[in-house]
């Protein structure tokens, strides 16, 4: 990666976002980590960011959220932002949103809380790739 991109992490718990953070900002110098305690204020950060132009790639979400599920927030972001890379992050969720995540909002990957530094940087390297992949193609057919 050379160019900076946003990250976006949701969570109700702030241990979970503090956590988050401070792992990926050892990981990745160039990116952005923007965290928000509920699907709303994720929403509204995303849309921000978006009329900003700001690239955002990947978005992180907790399934087990008090206003919205994560499953549910994860088709919405996709429907408006397709190009975003979705993981779900979880300990709680069961088969049934994982699948609606997978068949209707094009989750990329699913970890489960608590998560290895290890695994989340593969994954997130990853995402990455994925995105800046679907970048060359989009640039590609225009």
């Amino acid at each position: 990666m050379n160019t900076e991109c946003v990250i976006v992490c949701v969570d109700d718990e702030q241990i979970v976002l503090n956590s988050l953070k401070s792992q990926i900002e050892n990981m990745f110098s160039n990116v952005n980590i923007e965290i928000a305690e509920s699907a709303k204020e994720g929403l509204e950060i995303i849309e921000d960011m978006s009329e900003d132009d700001e690239k955002i790639a990947i978005l992180i979400s907790d399934q087990i959220m008090p206003d919205v599920k994560g499953d549910t927030f994860l088709v919405d972001i996709h429907n408006k932002y397709p190009q975003i890379v979705k993981i779900m992050l979880t300990g709680q969720a069961g088969l049934d949103p994982v699948i609606n995540s997978l068949n209707n909002a094009d989750l990329f990957r699913y970890i489960e809380k608590p998560w290895s530094p290890d695994k989340l940087k593969y994954v997130l390297q990853e995402a990455f790739d994925e995105y800046h992949k679907n970048q060359s193609i989009n640039r590609i057919k225009d």
